[in-house]
């Protein structure tokens, strides 16, 4: 019953005191507030204000209105800038899906220098998903997902955060530990020390042992990449990851880095969105702080 415009209009005649210039105030000609004031008292069946000479006193139903109108119209504006802040895309909640234990160290890397840009966006990290993170991101669980992988879907959309080398480790005393580059046929003899993830998503199989038609010989999934480091470290297997995350992980275990090939083995970072999304500006922001902490860095 009671109009956002009503509260304004009350809130105009207590602070002017005449009826000219609370129109002055509202923008409006003086018959046209006089029409709202008498349209108000009229719907609400009772006199909201009274005549003192040239100026207007307000009742104590008035008075009551006031009071109101003091307490809802601020919460009213800052709930408009609000979602003026959402529209733009200024303010709101990100949530991020991550896959895997890199992309949550690449995550932690640049996460800190895009909230400084967006300080009215916040943060959430998801790291478990009922079913995947694709699924999560289509069902609106998550808003983007970090992921080495590139799995084509209707509606999803990708870029490009960052691109890296990844390199085999093995402890300073492995007999591997002081060639240039491993060979599959090298490999297949060792135990591969891997996250816990299907086997069609590590790039060391499919993209360099499956081909040859060789397997390791033994293959362990940890949990832990510090457990996994210090197995690597007790030669209880040797492992595989991301240039950049082996160089912070390494400093005091001294592993050794060998490359995997003759050319290397490479991997892509990528952001999974829905496609609408793309345009979102704190989306935008994040891909743009993502992409230039990967080509400042040894990511």
């Amino acid at each position: 019953m009671i109009e956002h415009s009503h509260l304004k209009i009350i809130q105009a005649l207590h602070t002017n005191g005449t009826l000219t210039e609370a129109a002055n105030a509202l923008c409006l000609s003086q018959p046209a507030l006089s029409h709202q004031i008498s349209y108000l008292e009229k719907k609400l069946g009772i006199a909201l204000w009274e005549r003192e000479g040239r100026s207007l006193r307000l009742t104590q139903a008035g008075t009551l209105l006031l009071e109101v109108a003091h307490q809802v119209l601020p919460v009213l504006s800052q709930a408009e800038k609000t979602l003026e802040a959402y529209s733009e895309g200024r303010q709101g909640i990100l949530r991020i899906g991550v896959e895997c234990y890199p992309c949550f160290e690449w995550l932690t890397g640049m996460v800190g220098q895009f909230m400084q840009q967006m300080p009215d966006i916040d943060i959430d990290i998801v790291q478990k998903f009922q079913f995947s993170g694709l699924e999560g991101l289509l069902n609106h669980h998550i808003d983007v997902l970090i992921t080495p992988d590139l799995v084509k879907k209707e509606k999803i959309d990708y870029e490009i955060l960052a691109e890296y080398q990844l390199i085999l480790l093995v402890s300073a005393d492995h007999p591997l530990a002081d060639i240039q580059h491993i060979t599959p046929e090298l490999l297949c003899k060792e135990t591969l020390l891997t996250f816990p993830v299907p086997l069609e998503r590590l790039d060391i199989l499919t993209h360099f042992l499956t081909p040859v038609h060789l397997a390791p010989e033994k293959l362990k999934q940890i949990e832990s990449l510090e457990i996994m480091l210090q197995m690597t470290a007790l030669q209880r297997g040797v492992c595989i990851l991301p240039e950049w995350l082996a160089d912070i992980k390494n400093k005091n275990l001294k592993l050794r880095k060998i490359r995997i090939g003759k050319k290397g083995l490479y991997q892509k970072l990528y952001l999974a969105m829905r496609e609408p999304d793309r345009t979102i500006p704190y989306i935008k922001q994040f891909i743009a702080v993502g992409q230039k902490t990967a080509k400042n860095s040894s990511v």
